[in-house]
């Protein structure tokens, strides 16, 4: 297929979008079943909505049976609410099918232990299944369109390509070895990263399991968020990998923000649209964590965090283990802790700061109480209470002093980058 590519700092707009997309559909006539895979709610600033609005009305006219499927990996489904927010009533309810990690799956083929051994410089040994969805497989599609936004990743450096189908419509063999892979090898080295160990799988279960066997093409966002206006800066759409490389270095200019020296306290908030758990809502750890001091203090004001899981299994996870350390997880892994749900060992390591810095986690006690956070590890605020000094709605971007002197660093949305101290 032909490639297209757009870059544009100042914003891409709907108009020219629609355009790509009708050069895009130009290059496939005749098409009779198409699946769109866009991200899950908890990406609701991708510009992947827009664009599924854009692409369904189009292959309904051009005469195809299509389906859209949200690339949940483990992720609660959306609510009817979210689907109406992300579809804007285009895409029929009857037409979304639901991923269900555990029971959908199809194997593959297998990722050799030597090769994981080898990525993860011998910190890791084990064989992984390449699962999909078997929709991608068995369900006809003439063309299945993966639709999501390249950002800084804590799992996979940057986020989307491959990821969108190995860990959105994934099973647990590659959703649960992939993320370990990631936590012991490191995140803060794959934070915003292209190349990391755990892209480098998928990029071997892509080349070996998907190139020239499933009818794939990417459309590749990425986007910026001011004065609560998302802007595609970049759109990039084709079969290879090239699309998510030119995504990967925008992104790394627009998404990762590099701040002079490490603050006391940073505060980030949490959307209570887009993140309702911890699971989800630790971004605001992952994305911020490399410019807290040590010593310092992380508060995540958290106003619509209701549970630590996205599923009942973690849920229990997390409650029952916490999130207290690299050392004690991994413990705990190796004693056989965890057994088949070791995402859940690799989501406890990367959540906790192990010592350097508190992490406070500020909730609304009606959803989620000061016993549950203090629980699994994390220190407890009321939201009600701290954000009347903490107002996120009155905090900038970046460095704020406060009547009585403090200085915090404050991020708003810390799903769209990654904010780092170059030391």
């Amino acid at each position: 297929m032909k490639e297209l590519y757009c870059t544009e700092r100042a914003g891409i707009s709907l108009e020219k979008a629609a355009a790509m997309c009708d050069e895009l559909l130009a290059q496939y006539p005749g098409l009779k079943k198409v699946l769109i895979v866009p991200p899950d709610f908890t990406r609701c600033y991708s510009f992947a909505g827009e664009l599924t609005q854009i692409l369904y009305p189009r292959l309904k006219a051009m005469g195809a049976e299509v389906k859209v499927m949200p690339a949940l990996g483990t992720h609660m489904p959306m609510s009817a609410e979210e689907k109406t927010k992300f579809f804007c009533g285009v895409v029929p309810d009857e037409d979304i099918l639901i991923h269900h990690w555990q029971t959908d799956t199809i194997v593959l083929g297998q990722i050799p232990a030597e090769f994981v051994r080898d990525i993860s410089k011998g910190l890791y040994d084990t064989e992984i299944e390449v699962e999909v969805n078997h929709l991608l497989v068995d369900g006809g599609f003439d063309l299945i369109l993966s639709v999501g936004q390249v950002v800084p990743h804590e799992v996979v450096g940057m986020a989307n390509y491959s990821k969108n189908l190995f860990v959105g419509l994934g099973g647990r063999s590659m959703i649960n070895k992939s993320h370990m892979c990631s936590a012991i090898c490191g995140m803060e080295q794959a934070l915003g990263v292209r190349d990391c160990p755990a892209r480098m799988l998928y990029d071997y279960a892509q080349q070996h399991c998907i190139d020239g066997k499933i009818p794939v093409v990417f459309l590749q966002t990425v986007t910026t968020r001011e004065n609560d206006e998302t802007r595609l800066n970049g759109l990039y759409i084709g079969d290879s990998r090239v699309p998510f490389e030119k995504a990967c270095e925008l992104s790394q200019e627009l998404n990762i923000v590099h701040v002079e020296r490490r603050a006391k306290k940073v505060i980030a908030y949490l959307d209570p649209e887009e993140l309702k758990t911890t699971w989800v809502g630790n971004k605001g750890i992952y994305r911020t964590r490399m410019i807290v001091a040590d010593g310092g203090e992380l508060m995540l004001l958290a106003p619509g965090i209701r549970a630590f899981g996205e599923n009942d299994e973690m849920d229990a996870m997390t409650r029952k283990f916490g999130y207290k350390g690299r050392d004690y997880v991994l413990k705990l892994f190796n004693d056989g802790a965890f057994e088949d749900k070791i995402m859940s060992a690799a989501h406890l390591i990367q959540g906790s700061s192990d010592g350097r810095f508190t992490i406070t986690y500020c909730t609304k006690p009606e959803q989620m109480s000061k016993e549950e956070i203090e629980g699994v590890g994390y220190q407890w605020a009321d939201y009600n209470e701290v954000s009347k000094k903490y107002n996120p709605a009155e905090l900038k971007e970046g460095w704020n002093t406060l009547p009585d002197g403090e200085e915090v660093y404050f991020v708003g949305t810390p799903a769209l980058g990654l904010w780092k101290c170059d030391d």
